[in-house]
């Protein structure tokens, strides 16, 4: 039994990228369609395919490596908001992840944004995870 998907959909990312895979395949959630979005447009994976033929459905992410060195686009993917302590940070107060050179993704009432967007729209929520 899964607890923590959010955590789950970043362990396998994770361990693809360690394990220099092209692709991943995880289960779908509305929430993990919206992390992939986020990475997506903020450049940290290639592309993105949501197969909802089964019943959950899957996400088949395409990861990006610098095609030079074969260096993967993300350090690391770090979970700060956990089943068992939620963490919630006011729109003042949003974390900067290496001093602005990585991204923290939140989950707010404006849906699931990056730091820099909340701090534009002057909003708060719950910080899902740290990319790097």
């Amino acid at each position: 039994m899964n607890t923590d998907p959010i955590a789950d959909y970043l362990t396998r990312v994770r361990n693809a990228i360690r394990a220099n895979h092209r692709v991943v395949e995880v289960p779908a959630s509305n929430i993990k369609k919206e992390i992939t979005k986020v990475l997506h447009d903020k450049g940290y994976i290639q592309n993105y395919k949501f197969d909802d033929s089964s019943v959950q459905g899957t996400i088949k992410i395409a990861l990006k490596y610098d095609p030079n060195t074969k260096t993967p686009a993300i350090f690391n993917l770090v979970r700060v908001s956990k089943p068992g302590l939620r963490k919630y940070a006011k729109a003042g107060a949003l974390p900067r992840v290496l001093n602005g050179m990585g991204v923290a993704i939140l989950s707010t009432s404006k849906g699931v944004v990056t730091d820099k967007e909340a701090r534009d729209q002057h909003i708060g929520g719950e910080v899902l995870c740290y990319v790097y």
